[in-house]
């Protein structure tokens, strides 16, 4: 089965993709192993598999990557998909706010914070990146990190004040370490 996928990204992000002089778009061929190409007129990216292995998950990162690019990560950012079990999740602002531009624009601000202060608050408590672009919210994280973030743009989109968002993130974090603390209990790490 031969790997190929179509995605559309806004024509603003179609620079950030290709990179200077063509570099992340080559890096992401190189490290991924597949081929990109990029219509600079519409937006649109075809991602092609270079090989037929099925088991081969890497044109599947490369896609994860050229979408994260396109919902506002910066081409370092979105490599973080490579690492680990890292995955993109991507939440639309009107499920929350309606049509509404006053309403989507209203939440915007309530997930970025003064200052990019509160964006990076959600980031530093649950590990997650968190990229606010358009109309959606893109969070890129493990397992935990992307619940803990995903729970704290929904509670902040519906209305949750910004101290009880943060204490569920303290709590979850809290707990995160106790279990990894929990995990060594017993064991002799010296041997």
């Amino acid at each position: 089965m031969i790997f190929e996928k179509i995605v559309l990204i806004p024509l603003e992000r179609v620079g950030v993709l290709i990179g200077k002089s063509g570099k992340i778009k080559s890096k992401i061929e190189k490290i991924c192993s597949v081929s990109i190409s990029v219509d600079g007129q519409t937006g649109e990216v075809i991602i092609r598999g270079n090989g037929d292995d099925v088991e081969n998950m890497m044109p599947f990162k490369a896609e994860e990557i050229v979408l994260a690019v396109g919902r506002g990560f910066s081409a370092e950012r979105a490599m973080r998909l490579l690492q680990g079990e890292n995955s993109l999740h991507v939440i639309d602002i009107r499920e929350f706010a309606g049509k509404s531009q006053s309403q989507i624009e209203r939440i915007k601000g309530r997930i970025i914070g003064e200052g990019g202060r509160v964006r990076k608050n959600i980031e530093d408590l649950s590990g997650a990146s968190v990229s606010v672009y358009g109309r959606t919210v893109s969070i890129i994280g493990e397992g935990k990190q992307l619940r803990s973030a995903i729970h704290a743009i929904t509670s902040l989109s519906s209305g949750s004040t910004h101290g009880k968002v943060y204490n569920t993130l303290q709590e979850s974090r809290r707990k995160e370490k106790i279990e990894k603390l929990q995990l060594w209990e017993g064991e002799n790490v010296f041997e």
